[in-house]
């Protein structure tokens, strides 16, 4: 199930399903550790006899974010029971407390007693062995800890505390869990409970005929308990209500403090935008790592995860934030990589969000042959987006401090890990981590990184080092020309690969070869590059009323069809923004923004009804597939509207002193 909300603070990530219920809570870093593993925490009503729980049938259900902001703002309608509800959450912007509003509304004719039941379903550092829940007398609360993690729940219902509270065990034999004593609309009152347990807390409020009242949750997250009644006195101190509604203020300023003039764009496609921004700031931890996504259905398939930070993911998603102007949200991310580049120059396949090495599958070893497990692209693109950070920002101080730790150390090793044979870099695993080669767009991307290396030297006046730097990005980009583009076919190869001793040109049709451009090789309106486009344009849109580019022919993750002229793979959202930001590069008339505005509006459309976007999407239904949110496809929405409205605004100064200098070199589209 996608994750509908992503509610956080940098240090403390949650993730609500559709119904508002906890399904994921990481702490204390973004992407580790996940105190509740997907499973819900339940939210339910009783009144006249009667008990449900939020999920079942019966309810119809609006839901979204208050705009511009990390605050939910969800409906819920129950006609047999004559209830609505309008729910909000959030995550304080400082301080790691969830809060939870739910306004009541008494839709029957009479006087009604209701009594809402909130569940506490934790696993605590990730396993369900050795919790304890407790109710705490000192303060009327329930609290859950293991080790130094520490969870509180409390609230007010009709100007009481909580009414009600039992702990149990779950998942254990035949136990499963005190979210069932709540059907009843009664808790046994168990005030202890230890190993696989959760605890259930109640509350009561009474409504005349037609009147609305409102119930208040929240769950506060620390180190102790003296940390954790801390923060929930602060809650009590500040009223959750008021708490609530300033998050949502912090929110609505950060996402609107630049002033962006959004020329043409719908205001569906300028929401998403900022609620683009919102989604990766969630995704992002204060101690720097930018984690590709939270959601933790994906175990489902294999026992893994994507709550790693891939370098890759995190140095396009920091060239995004830095273009939309937002430099210090990843400043810490250029900070995390020198601190976790290996001794000889490299970043690893992907990393844990506290700086340790993640899990992978690239060996060490394969055909009896010793190989580097890396992609090479990932290394290069730090030092590619750290560049535009700088340009954008002009924080040299920080581009200093990392000149030593980072940026030469990355450059020398660039500079070494090259086939002089070839005059390309030495094969590496390519982007989507499948393939074991030299690809197009790990060259470009080694390029992009050798060139940005060779401007820091020259901006702290090293002139040899830029020189040298410089001069291996030309060498690669003489490589790349020469045997990565195929002039029989008059388009660039996905890449090579060994057989039988000899190098092979792989002419898949695959959308990151994008990168030939968006790295500087060559400009986005070179006769190679157009045709190269054009041509993976027409072989990998989807062929349904669904639309959209998938990564390449023929792609089996997650593949739905084996239609493959008609349906090449799944459509993926940054995949089609890729064709999209060609486009708009190439663009020299308003008349040639028509098609990548239409993409922007047809991402806007895959969004699920929360504003959140997929990896990819099932082509034909749309319904998102993998993960959701994916970071990556957020933060390149979001460069794909800069790059839009840059373009607009180039083009009417262009038009203001002299008019086009002709058609778009990208041709019809």
């Amino acid at each position: 199930m996608p994750r509908h909300f992503a509610v956080g603070n940098g240090s403390m990530l949650i993730n609500l399903d559709r119904y508002t219920r906890i399904r994921d809570l990481y702490y204390p870093y973004v992407g580790q550790l996940n105190h509740v593993g997907g499973y819900p925490c339940r939210i339910g009503l009783w009144v006249d006899g009667t008990f449900v729980w939020l999920g079942e049938e019966g309810w119809s259900w609006s839901s979204g974010y208050v705009p511009d902001s990390l605050v939910t703002r969800v409906t819920a309608y129950h006609p047999e029971l004559e209830l609505s509800l309008e729910i909000n959450d959030g995550v304080h912007q400082r301080d790691n407390i969830y809060l939870k509003r739910i306004r009541i509304d008494n839709r029957s004719g009479g006087e009604r007693e209701i009594r809402l039941f909130f569940t506490q379903d934790l696993a605590i550092n990730e396993t369900e062995v050795g919790d304890t829940a407790a109710y705490y007398p000192h303060n009327r609360t329930v609290f859950h800890y293991k080790k130094n993690r520490y969870f509180m729940a409390n609230g007010h219902a009709g100007g009481t505390g909580i009414d009600q509270f039992s702990m149990g065990v779950k998942r254990f034999h035949h136990a499963e869990g005190t979210w069932r004593d709540a059907e009843d609309g009664h808790l046994m009152g168990n005030s202890i409970a230890q190993g696989s347990v959760d605890s259930t807390i109640g509350f009561r409020l009474k409504l005349e005929a037609g009147a609305s009242d409102y119930c208040y949750y929240w769950l506060s997250v620390g180190e102790s308990l003296a940390e954790v009644k801390r923060l929930d006195q602060y809650v009590r101190d500040n009223d959750p209500g008021k708490l609530l509604d300033r998050v949502q203020i912090y929110w609505q300023r950060w996402s609107n403090k630049l002033e962006r003039q959004f020329a043409d764009l719908p205001e569906a496609v300028v929401s998403l935008y900022k609620q683009s921004l919102l989604i990766v700031r969630t995704q992002t931890d204060v101690h720097g790592a930018i984690v590709a996504a939270n959601d933790t259905d994906i175990m489902n398939y294999n026992r893994d995860h994507y709550s790693y930070m891939w370098p890759r993911d995190g140095a396009l998603v920091a060239y995004a934030m830095s273009m939309a102007g937002y430099h210090e949200t990843v400043v810490p991310f250029y900070e995390f990589c020198a601190d976790v580049i290996a001794p000889e120059g490299y970043l690893h396949h992907k990393y844990n969000p506290d700086g340790t090495v993640g899990s992978s599958w690239h060996p060490f070893i394969a055909g009896g042959q010793p190989r580097l497990p890396i992609q090479e692209d990932e290394t290069a693109l730090v030092l590619f987006s750290l560049w535009h950070m700088y340009r954008q920002s002009g924080n040299i101080e920080l581009c200093q401090s990392l000149y030593g730790t980072l940026i030469r150390q990355a450059a020398k090793f660039m500079r070494s890990y090259i086939d002089t044979e070839l005059r390309l870099p030495k094969p590496s695993y390519d982007l989507w981590e499948e393939r074991y080669g030299i690809y197009t767009f790990t060259a470009s991307a080694v390029y992009g990184g050798l060139k940005a290396a060779a401007d820091f030297c020259e901006l702290f006046g090293d002139t040899e080092r830029s020189d040298r730097y410089r001069q291996t990005a030309e060498y690669i980009k003489s490589g790349i020309l020469r045997h990565l583009w195929d002039e029989e076919s008059g388009r660039f190869a996905r890449g090579l690969y060994r057989q039988d001793g000899t190098w092979v040109k792989d002419m898949t049709p695959e959308s990151s070869v994008y990168g030939i451009f968006e790295f500087g090789v060559l400009p986005a309106d070179d006769e190679r590059v157009r045709s190269t486009m054009n041509f993976l344009k027409d072989q990998l849109t989807i062929q349904t009323g669904v639309g959209g580019i998938a990564r390449y022919k023929n792609d089996y993750y997650f593949q739905r069809s084996s239609d493959i002229e008609r349906i090449p793979g799944n459509p993926w959202i940054i995949c089609t923004l890729w064709m999209a930001e060609w486009e708009i590069e190439c663009a020299k008339s308003m008349e040639d923004l028509a098609s990548p505005k239409a993409t922007l509006e047809w991402v806007t459309r895959q969004t699920l009804e929360t504003g959140v976007l997929p990896e990819q999407l099932d082509p034909f239904d749309g319904s998102p597939l993998s993960v959701a949110p994916l970071t990556w496809s957020h933060a390149t929405f979001v460069l794909a509207v800069v790059k839009y409205t840059n373009k607009v605004k180039e083009l009417a100064e262009r038009s203001s002193v002299g008019g086009s200098d002709g058609e778009c070199s990208g041709g019809e589209q």
